[in-house]
């Protein structure tokens, strides 16, 4: 009987032995599968947000020694942003005086202000004072482009620069990109009139367009929002919204959207065939 005894008290302890590092085994691979997660989200987190920046912002920087011709007409200019950044950016004087209206006009995500010179020489042409500019990163503009916020301080400094300067009847013309710096600024600082042309709604109608697989419950990871659409119901100041149809870059119902948040007075020219570059 003692025997007996002996086996199944032998028989429990071993089962014990076995459940303890049964129990171990178990909480040491939870531990390693949280982490092995954890890891995972944040590998996930930081690609989609670098996935977002490269899609988001492509700088054409400028060489120190490039020295690009100026359109007639234009001067070059420095102004500095709050963050201290040193901008560049081309004044077009026009040979009517007096200005009927000064546009500052904000260029796409690609290349810089070398692209769009043709655009203020343009403008200045019909007796309009023009201020065309590289925001940070692109160009001779020192810094880097990285989130809305920085391309909402470029904004503020041409603004002040301009306004600084003596001019007004500020008009406000955004091309795709820009067209987030305009509708931004617009809602919190008076203007005459502005221009959207091929405009975002929002980066996660961007984000929808572009990353379809990525789901829009977990749009609140980006880092930008570009919400143009809630912006546009706080401009007071006519609104002129241009799209091409089809648009390969900027779907055309987000200009539509755009449209429909706008305060009257508003316009909106659809073009067929136009494409991305309206203007």
């Amino acid at each position: 009987m003692g025997g007996k005894l002996a086996v199944i008290s032998e028989n429990v302890s071993e089962r014990k032995s076995k459940r303890r590092v049964f129990d171990r085994l178990s909480r040491e691979w939870f531990a390693a599968a949280a982490v092995a997660f954890v890891f995972a989200l944040l590998v996930s987190f930081l690609m989609i947000r670098w996935l977002e920046s490269a899609i988001t912002f492509h700088p054409a920087k400028s060489a120190a020694g490039d020295s690009p011709t100026l359109p007639a007409s234009a001067q070059d200019v420095w102004f500095t942003t709050s963050d201290g950044v040193r901008l560049h950016g081309w004044k077009f004087t026009p040979s009517t005086k007096p200005t009927a209206s000064t546009v500052i006009y904000f260029h796409g995500n690609g290349g810089n202000i070398t692209n769009v010179g043709w655009v203020g020489k343009l403008l200045a042409s019909r007796g309009l004072g023009v201020l065309i500019f590289d925001y940070r990163g692109y160009g001779f503009s020192e810094g880097l482009l990285r989130n809305e916020d920085e391309l909402y301080r470029d904004a503020d400094a041409a603004y002040d620069f301009v306004t600084g300067n003596g001019a007004s009847n500020i008009v406000l013309y955004g091309q795709s990109l820009g067209t987030a710096a305009v509708a931004d600024l617009a809602s919190r600082r008076p203007c005459s009139a502005i221009i959207l042309e091929s405009g975002l709604s929002s980066a996660s109608d961007m984000a929808a367009t572009v990353l379809p697989w990525f789901p829009r419950s977990l749009h609140f990871v980006l880092r930008n929002r570009f919400d143009s659409v809630h912006k546009l119901s706080k401009v007071q100041c006519p609104v002129l919204i241009t799209h091409g149809d089809p648009d390969p870059i900027i779907p055309t119902e987000q200009g539509r959207l755009l449209f429909a948040s706008a305060n009257e007075p508003k316009k909106l020219l659809i073009f067929p065939g136009a494409g991305h570059n309206v203007f």
